[in-house]
């Protein structure tokens, strides 16, 4: 028998910071204001529930007040509250003798009978919503960075001015990330050539949306024989693909009643940047390949564990599974470098995709164009925005970053402000979507 999942507590210390605890273990949960704070740790307690498989019970407690929650694994959730109380009902009326019993008399006035007061037949009390709402908007943002930043700190807040233009376009950007998604999202990056930055786009997306959204997050090889993805990962302990997750899926009845837990052996968590990677085939021998069919019953599975899945796909948009990965994309993402081959590749997909029905999916699809240097072609860039933004619905140009260059494991933390500025405004312009 599986034990029971401890039931957490969440502590509310303001409108914007929050503490869980479950068991032994303190979690810090941050947000911008307080609904993005309520979305937050609703999501941090579904993760509890996902990875037990069962409804996890938290109590939200701030100041003396006290809010039970219920959140499931598929992210909805309830208020566990108490039954109302209900008034003993009245003692029954005997019933009147027959008429014909009663003896013939003149009549007996009848005394009045009182009115009796309505019983209330619900008591309204509040909900863990009241209770975050109640809070507001958490007040005056305050500036961290430019000089805005510099006199709040030099003065120790008694000078605190709003944030400057680029701070607030930041802030706004994450706000549009962290916005609350009412099921699954699974975002596909795509373009058929070779070299045109889709593993990196992959990873670099899911390491944005991971870290400003707190987890819950996959990117996953679609490749139908081997991709990048898995080496251009963070290091693992295991070396376990999605051809082992489909093996062990057939053998153990679709692992029914299994919690998150058990796909920690398939993926490969990116601890910093709060999210998981799950690999293509790595083994050089092997002859396996994933269909369209493999990909639908992965899907299935995954959409139960991950609010968000961002798909890297391979270079054979004839493959079932390339095909199959379009059908369920809730957005398609094409990428190209700043080059005529990738760019005209892009152009010949999206021409390709039109034909075959997917006319409204590459309408809502966001373009991402990458310089390949550090002196990129401008006019050439110009151009290709200028055809991007006229077949799908934004286009959002990205800086070289050296340290993207040598193809190994991505070091987030070695990115240059200005790749993590860009890459904040592709995930905003994709959520905005979806």
């Amino acid at each position: 028998m599986n034990s029971r999942l401890p039931d957490a507590t969440v502590h509310i210390l303001s409108s914007t910071v929050a503490e869980l605890h479950v068991g032994s273990d303190v979690a810090e949960v941050v947000a911008p204001d307080s609904l993005a704070l309520r979305d937050r740790v609703v999501e941090e307690i579904r993760q509890l529930a996902a990875s037990a498989g069962e409804p996890a019970h938290a109590t939200l407690v701030e100041g003396s007040s006290r809010w039970p929650l219920v959140v499931h694994p598929d992210g909805t959730y309830d208020e566990a509250l108490e039954e109302a109380a209900v008034d003993p009902a009245p003692a029954p009326v005997p019933a009147p003798a027959p008429v014909s019993a009663l003896p013939v008399t003149a009549p007996t006035p009848v005394p009045a009978v009182p009115t009796l007061a309505p019983v209330a037949e619900d008591i309204a009390r509040p909900t863990v919503q009241d209770l975050l709402d109640s809070r507001g908007g958490g007040g005056r943002p305050r500036a961290t960075t430019g000089w805005q930043g510099a006199v709040r700190r030099a003065t120790g807040g008694l000078i605190s001015p709003a944030p400057g233009r680029v701070e607030r376009s930041r802030l706004d950007r994450e706000k549009r990330v962290q916005r609350r998604l009412d099921a699954p999202r699974t975002i596909v990056v795509l373009n058929p050539k070779g070299g045109a930055h889709k593993t990196t786009s992959t990873l670099l997306l899911a390491a944005t949306f991971g870290t400003l959204r707190g987890g819950a997050t996959l990117a996953w090889d679609n490749n139908e024989t081997r991709g990048t993805l898995g080496w251009r990962a963070q290091h693992a302990p295991h070396h376990r693909t999605a051809v082992d997750l489909l093996e062990d899926l057939d053998e153990a009845s679709n692992f029914r009643g299994s919690s998150l837990a058990a796909l920690d052996h398939y993926v490969r968590t990116q601890v910093d940047a709060r999210f998981d990677v799950l690999a293509s085939d790595e083994d050089a021998a092997a002859s396996s390949t994933i269909d369209a069919a493999a990909f639908d019953r992965l899907h299935a599975l995954l959409r139960r564990y991950y609010r968000l899945m961002i798909v890297d796909t391979g270079n054979n948009m004839r493959a079932s599974n390339w095909v199959a990965a379009v059908a369920a994309a809730d957005q398609l993402v094409i990428v190209s470098t700043v080059r005529e081959d990738t760019a005209a590749s892009a152009a010949w997909l999206l021409d390709g995709l039109r034909e075959k029905g997917f006319g409204r999916k590459i309408d809502e699809a966001v373009t991402v164009l990458t310089a390949p240097s550090s002196r990129p072609d401008r006019k050439l860039e110009s151009r290709l925005s200028q055809h991007f933004e006229q077949v799908t619905s934004a286009v959002v140009n990205a800086p070289f970053d050296p340290s993207l260059v040598d193809g190994g494991p991505i070091d987030f933390d070695a990115l240059s402000p200005e790749t993590r500025d860009a890459w904040l405004t592709v995930a905003a312009t994709v959520a905005d979507r979806l």
